[in-house]
């Protein structure tokens, strides 16, 4: 696995343990800084507080892109995956989209359900196609 392949799925671990816990989805975060083992990288921090801030957008593009899906409804593993790979696809500019939609679907093999992949996939297909409507324009100078 990648460096970045282990930032995300320790990315997806800091977010799934905050929301079981009922804590913001940074909330183990610190925890897990200050702990060290497993130690936590920059991209790992990058992806979760990037989510954090964006939380918002990104829940209301999976709750609509996800049709006939709630969030609520969703297993927590293909949530904060698809909260990864939306924030990949459209706020980290040096990740390839294939690559950001490749790789939630690769975390949602290992970790959850059989129809979890294509879940995934579409869900993020989806956001792809759409992505220059989705992103504001460039500034003009």
């Amino acid at each position: 696995m990648s460096a970045r392949g282990k930032s995300r799925k320790r990315a997806l671990d800091v977010l799934f343990e905050s929301e079981l816990r009922g804590l913001e989805l940074d909330g183990t975060l610190q925890q897990r800084l200050d702990a060290g083992e497993p130690p936590v990288s920059d991209y790992t921090v990058r992806l979760v507080r990037g989510i954090v801030d964006e939380r918002e957008s990104i829940d209301g593009l999976i709750a609509s892109y996800a049709e006939g899906w709630s969030l609520d409804r969703m297993a927590g593993v293909d949530r904060n995956a698809l909260r990864i790979g939306v924030y990949e696809l459209l706020h980290v500019d040096d990740v390839p989209d294939a690559v950001a939609v490749s790789e939630a679907v690769t975390l949602v093999r290992e970790l959850s359900t059989d129809e979890s992949p294509a879940f995934v996939n579409g869900v993020l297909s989806s956001i792809l196609r759409n992505k220059a409507d989705l992103r504001p324009p460039p500034v003009q100078s």
